[in-house]
């Protein structure tokens, strides 16, 4: 995937008033080095980041990732982004997207060791082609994520709800998802609690309802999940937030992995065991996640 666009960015204090935030974007060669050899991003992963999906131009559900932006920020002892100017990044980047389906990425990072600022930037490139993945589904297995389900609750500094940039673990689940034969993964907690997929949220139909892991245990809140929970209520389906069992997997007639980017691809099998995918819901999913949001 190519960066098209890349925007670094001189954060403002978030409570400072102004109008106009030019002067604080530098337009950057994606292609040249443009990061400090002390940036903690790259040395430690010490920073966060969101990942907006864009469609013909068109930033999706902005404010929700801004939001997480936040979020994340506070719980790793970030100063607090000001909104208004990733705002007015955001839509800098849209502007650089490429017709058809690309990708913003949000980082903000600690900066230097002992500098006095963080880091922060934007990016923009096309985004990956997940017809398949869409169209025919994806195979995945449950993995150990190392931890009980009350983990985030007494450790709050695993920093296990926010979305950090220390991936190693995420992608060496995909990984070892692959060396299994499958396509992505399902992450456990270790007494038997569903997550989330390393890099997407879980939506399973059970006795006709929606359901997702609740927020609790370590589990990144979804933008994609919560945007599909408000499309299906709309339509008149019962969604819920649940504690899941892993024994409960085997109890879905259909399931997806659903997230900004890929947005909603069935499972077609989980540690195996044949998942039917439902046509007709997914491609409605699909199609809503590729409107204007």
């Amino acid at each position: 995937m190519d960066r098209r666009f890349a925007l670094m960015i001189t954060p403002v204090v978030a409570e400072t008033v102004r109008d106009d935030f030019d002067d604080t974007f530098q337009q950057v060669d994606p292609s040249a080095p443009a990061l400090s050899v002390g940036e903690l991003s790259t040395q430690r992963g010490d920073g966060v980041f969101e990942s907006i999906g864009v469609v013909d131009g068109h930033a999706q559900e902005v404010e929700p990732h801004l939001e997480r932006l936040a979020h994340s920020a506070a719980l790793c002892d970030l100063p607090a982004p000001h909104l208004d100017q990733w705002r007015a990044a955001v839509a800098r980047a849209a502007e650089a997207c490429p017709p058809g389906e690309a990708v913003i990425k949000l980082i903000l990072s600690r900066g230097v060791d002992h500098g006095p600022t963080p880091t922060a930037w934007v990016t923009a490139a096309p985004a990956g082609d997940f017809a398949a993945a869409r169209e025919h589904g994806v195979r995945v297995v449950t993995l150990d994520r190392g931890y009980d389900s009350g983990a985030a609750e007494r450790a709050p500094w695993l920093l296990l709800g926010a979305k950090t940039l220390s991936y190693a673990v995420n992608m060496a689940a995909l990984r070892e998802a692959h060396r299994r034969g499958a396509d992505d993964a399902i992450f456990l907690t270790s007494d038997g609690m569903v997550l989330e997929a390393p890099t997407a949220s879980l939506i399973l139909r059970i006795d006709g309802r929606f359901v997702t892991p609740e927020p609790t245990g370590g589990i990144l809140r979804g933008t994609t999940q919560l945007s599909v929970f408000e499309h299906l209520e709309g339509k008149g389906f019962e969604t819920v937030d649940a504690r899941i069992p892993a024994a409960d997997l085997a109890a879905a007639d259909a399931a997806w992995l659903v997230s900004s980017v890929r947005l909603a691809a069935p499972i077609s099998a989980i540690d195996g065991a044949p998942l039917p995918i439902d046509r007709a819901v997914t491609d409605d999913l699909n199609a809503y996640l590729l409107s204007p949001r």
